[in-house]
């Protein structure tokens, strides 16, 4: 006889930093967005990590990375936000904060000039206590 698990294998995601990360929360996405992962390994999108959105076909997606930063910003992509709590890839469904103020001590990956530029309405700051 087949057997069929009914159970989701249980899954921890590490969401310490994530109320240090996101210090003001004024103004994101409604309803968030679901993002596409494709070529994204990491298990977790962390709090803070930045998101970007393809201008041909709005799909939202997180920034590449490579290594211990950010990659390019891929050609055709904007710069929209951050990612509002930490989460699952497998399941990536995100809030989206673009005005605000984030930690950039705790923020996944080091914070750019270029992303700093594009996120106008959120406030880097650096808090020196993880």
């Amino acid at each position: 006889m087949a057997v069929t698990n009914l159970v989701n294998d249980p899954v921890g995601v590490d969401t310490t930093l994530d109320s240090i990360t996101i210090r003001k929360d004024i103004a994101g996405i409604i309803g968030g967005a679901s993002l596409d992962v494709t070529g994204f390994t990491p298990a977790v999108i962390k709090s803070g990590h930045v998101v970007i959105k393809e201008t041909a076909t709005g799909v939202y997606k997180p920034m590449p990375i490579a290594g211990d930063a950010y990659a390019a910003l891929p050609a055709g992509h904007t710069i929209e936000g951050v990612v509002r709590a930490s989460t699952l890839t497998a399941k990536p469904m995100v809030g989206i904060l673009y005005n605000g103020e984030v930690n950039e001590a705790t923020s996944p990956y080091p914070v750019t000039t270029a992303i700093k530029t594009a996120l106008t309405l959120i406030k880097f700051a650096k808090d020196e206590r993880k």
